[in-house]
This record gives structure tokens, sequence and C-alpha cells, in this order.
């Protein structure tokens, strides 16, 4: 791509970098063919290439967002397909984010806009709001229809209570660390994240299971907090690099104290992030190194236990419906470790087509964006309830919350199969059938 940068505008190096991604792209248009939204809408200025010409422009003149420059990248997944799919390795991610950033600091939202942003900055990113704001949704979601009338975003507020947990309690998530085991062993650093510690801490307690099985100490980083991602898909880059450098100081005294294995996640989404922590932090001259470090340690629980040998005491005969995230497949480039894994305790594996279409969770998507992110839920459940399984697995918390409002089956996180396949206990998803 032919790009028209001034001398002064390439001084920034921020810019430089994004000029050479820039002109990676060759306008091929291999990427429409796998973008979510183009794909169920049709519009070239929501695909990958639309948004990057869109992106080069605003870069270029340096002007200000309108309307029409932020509704296609607001639109925009970050399910990162298209660099799946891509054969000149655009680095798209960073061109996305760029541009949210820029939006955030240059455009005007509206005020319920602006709200809505700031609530589920402030709530997703901390257990202890979440869990009071998932409390505060059992007293709305009665109301629910009458609320998707209200003007603004009515809409996105009616989708946030419809993500809230019908029934059941709301639990506080383990935050103990491991007691020292009276023999040395390896050490695991498990990360509990967010809002999953909240929604389903029974996946962390899974994971912590099989390590504890295979004869890993597993580690709770004191002074964790959230991973980042939240904030910097809405734009907030400054405020997702401080929770950044948080996590990486807290695990670095996990490593240079005792040393660690690796750092599991659980939730691919929360993973991917942790993964990108160098790239980040790179300008960082506190922490650039330190995030390297973390960054090479980060694993996928699919990933660690691929090359462990796993004692499956319970296999099972289950039929697997497996939903791959994007945050694992394209994000990861993670694809046949959970399937195998699945397979080697015993469940018949299916993937359903177009499995490298997003299920339209990502993130805070299914909340600012819930028609889109409706439309690919129905498409994805359609495509998975096909294959006739008796449960859908997965390995992110976003996905499991989003596909289980519609599926007709039981959602569970890989984990928890491979754990009941090692003798724990079933799912909850799964007992309640």
């Amino acid at each position: 791509m032919q790009t028209h940068f001034s001398p002064e505008r390439l001084a920034d190096p921020k810019l430089q970098s994004l000029e050479k991604i820039l002109r990676s792209c060759v306008h091929c248009g291999f990427c429409t063919a796998t973008c979510p939204t183009y794909v169920i809408g049709g519009d070239e200025r929501d695909s990958p290439r639309g948004r990057i010409y869109l992106i080069k422009d605003l870069l270029e003149t340096g002007r200000a967002p309108k309307a029409e420059d932020v509704a296609p990248i607001d639109h925009c997944l970050s399910c990162y397909s298209c660099m799946t799919t891509c054969p000149s390795g655009v680095d798209y991610r960073r061109l996305v984010d760029a541009s949210r950033v820029l939006i955030e600091k240059r455009y005007r939202r509206g005020f319920a806009d602006r709200l809505l942003r700031a609530t589920l900055a402030w709530t997703l990113t901390s257990p202890a709001r979440f869990r009071f704001a998932l409390w505060l949704a059992k007293i709305g979601r009665p109301f629910k229809r009458l609320i998707a009338e209200l003007p603004g975003v009515g809409r996105q507020m009616a989708a946030m209570l419809e993500l809230a947990p019908v029934a059941g309690r709301v639990e506080a998530g383990d935050k103990r660390r491991s007691t020292p085991p009276a023999t040395k062993r390896p050490r695991v650093a498990l990360l509990a994240g967010c809002v999953q510690q909240v929604l389903a801490p029974e996946i962390n307690a899974a994971t912590a299971r099989v390590l504890e099985r295979l004869g890993y100490e597993v580690v709770r980083p004191k002074g964790e907090t959230c991973c980042g991602s939240m904030l910097l898909h809405l734009g907030r880059e400054e405020a997702a690099h401080k929770q950044m450098s948080a996590n990486v100081e807290a695990l670095s005294h996990e490593i240079e104290a005792e040393g660690l294995e690796a750092i599991l996640i659980t939730a691919s989404g929360c993973g991917s992030t942790l993964k990108d922590y160098g790239a980040q932090l790179a300008d960082d001259s506190a922490y650039a190194a330190k995030a390297q470090r973390v960054a090479a340690l980060a694993k996928d629980p699919s990933e660690f236990f691929a090359a462990l040998d796993l004692k499956f005491l319970n296999p099972q005969k289950l039929v697997v419906a497996y939903h791959a995230a994007c945050s694992l497949q394209h994000a990861q480039q993670i694809t046949e470790a959970p399937k195998a894994l699945l397979r080697r305790a015993g469940f018949q594996v299916r993937t359903p087509a177009e499995e490298h279409l997003c299920c339209g969770s990502a993130g805070t998507y299914n909340i600012l964006q819930s028609e889109t992110a409706e439309a690919l839920k129905a498409r994805k459940l359609k495509n998975l309830e096909r294959l006739k399984p008796d449960v859908i697995a997965a390995g992110n918390i976003g996905c499991l919350t989003h596909l289980a409002t519609g599926a007709t089956v039981p959602v569970a996180h890989m984990v928890e199969l491979l754990d009941w396949a090692m003798g724990g206990p079933k799912p909850g998803s799964l007992a309640k059938r």
C-alpha cells in the first residue's frame, strides 16, 4: 500500500512503525472472506481492507475522526481472523488498536455512550465491582424489555442484562495462595482473571486440580490485577498499560523469588493480551525486559498440557462440539492442542463449519454491538448444534457466557472436561442435565 506521510509526522517513532505495517498491505482482499462483519454485512468499510484504508487516512492526515470513521472501527471484533488469512503478514492488530486510541483521545462520543463505556471499564476490570453489578442485574433483568426501548443505549443495557446469570450464586473466587509443599515442586502461576473468577471460578479450580495431579505447585500471584485487555480494546491505552505494568511487577516477584515454569491463563482472551505484554510495554524502560520475560512464560492450559503425560482415569465418550475461540486460534495461533487433549481424554470431538468465524462475544462487543453479536452467535450455534453434541467446549469465558445464552446443550471449559476425565467432578453445566 502506498502511503503519503509527511516527514514531520514520520518523526514520531510510533507512526513510523504503523506506516511500515500499512505498506505491507497489498490490497489482495483475502481478509474479506474471513472477516465476520464483512461476511454477514457485505460492506467493504466493515472489512479489514476497508478499515486499513480508513486508518491510513486518519494517521496520514492527523485529522480528528468523524462519526463515519468511528463506526467501522467500533464494528471490528478484534478477532484477528484477517491476520490468520493474510498472505502478507499485515499486523492488523497494531493498526486497529492505534485507531481506537486515536478515537478515544480525539472523538467526542454522545453522553450515553461515554457513560456506558466508562461503566464497562470501571466494572469489568474489578471482580468486586463486577460482583456488585451482577447483583444489580438480577434486579433489573425482569425489566429488560422496557430497558431495551430506552433511547441512546437501551439496547446495549438490555444486552448486559441478558448476559448476567439467571440464577445461582455469584462466587467470590479463590484468593488463597497455595500452601508450600513439603518437598520442592515446579511452580506454575495460575491467574484468576476478573470476570471469570466471579462467573465461573470452577474453571480455575479444575485447572489447579489437573496441575496438582501432575506434581506442580499452583501459585496465585499476590497483586494480580486486570490483564489490560478490556481497557485496551476501549482505546484507553495509558490505563491499560498501568494494569499491565502492575501484573508484570506481581509476576516478576514470583519469578525472581522461587521461579516459575509457566504462567497459565484459562481465559484465552486474557492470555492473548498477556502474551503481547512485550510489545505493549516495549517503550517502557522500567518494564520492557520484565514484560518480555512474563510474555515468554504465558501459556494457554491446552498449550501447556499438550506436552505432558495426563492420566485419564475416567475417559468420557460424550460428543464434544469444539468452539475455537478467536483469541486462541487467531491471536495465539493454537488450533490443534485443545482438540487433541479432548480426544486423549476419550471424547468424540467434532468441529463445526466456519470454525474460523467469531461467535460475537469479543470482550464488550456483545454489549456495545449487540445486534451484530447476536447474528454471529446464532450463526455459530447453528453450526455447532448441527453436530448434535452432548456439550459445547471452548477455552474462553467470554465465548462460554455468550454462547450459553442461546445454546440448547451445556457449555463447558475444555479444562473442566479434562479434569472430569482425570477423576475430578462432573462440570456443573453437565451435572444439571
